[in-house]
């Protein structure tokens, strides 16, 4: 079939034509170009080596992936020294953590327990924006659930950033206790099982 039949049907046809014209978007709700929001929920921490294999996968394939383990750290990584694997994953721990010292240590030295605060606020100050920014086609924030358990990040602020996000791909959020009101926002929720 040529072009010149293609344009004889459409005039020929003034149904399809109508409809097209006449359409007020009344009865249809416009779609939302974020991704979905998944959530995976474990009963202990780092379960999540499936979350990391497939973003490693999907930065093979093209897709640009930021992972982010807000609670893990050891490597005195933070934002100026994010990995980059795979030329398009971007993955980031903060400088310092919980993890580094003894539960006593911390507790002993509110110095350290703020450089560590500080250290998990600096990381998530980056997701915000990147939540925001539309760069990334996937965002992994490892153990988000475990920061606002222990108040580094409200709620409130976790919940606006999401509702707020501009990003053409999903967002995971991992955790071993999640609060109601994410799990009414997610797309999907995963528990994984020992």
């Amino acid at each position: 079939m040529s072009a010149s039949s293609l344009k004889s049907y459409s005039t020929s046809n003034n149904q399809v034509v109508n409809i097209s014209k006449n359409y007020k978007g009344s009865e249809f709700k416009e779609r939302n170009q974020n991704g979905q929001i998944q959530i995976y929920q474990s009963s202990y921490r780092g379960s999540y080596s499936s979350i990391i294999r497939d973003s490693l996968r999907n930065a093979a394939l093209g897709r640009k992936v930021l992972l982010v383990q807000l609670m893990k750290g050891g490597v005195k990584q933070g934002i100026g020294n994010a990995q980059k694997l795979c030329g398009n994953l971007t993955w980031i721990r903060p400088s310092n953590s919980y993890d580094q010292f003894e539960p006593e240590d911390i507790s002993n030295n509110i110095n350290l327990e703020k450089s560590i605060n500080d250290s998990i606020t600096e990381v998530w100050d980056f997701c915000k924006k990147e939540l925001l920014s539309g760069e990334y086609d996937q965002i992994i924030l490892d153990e988000i659930f475990q920061a606002v358990k222990i108040n580094i990040i409200s709620k409130d602020d976790l919940i606006s950033t999401l509702e707020n996000r501009f990003i053409s791909g999903d967002v995971i959020l991992t955790g071993t206790s999640i609060p109601k009101n994410f799990l009414l926002m997610a797309d999907q929720i995963t528990e994984l099982r020992s």
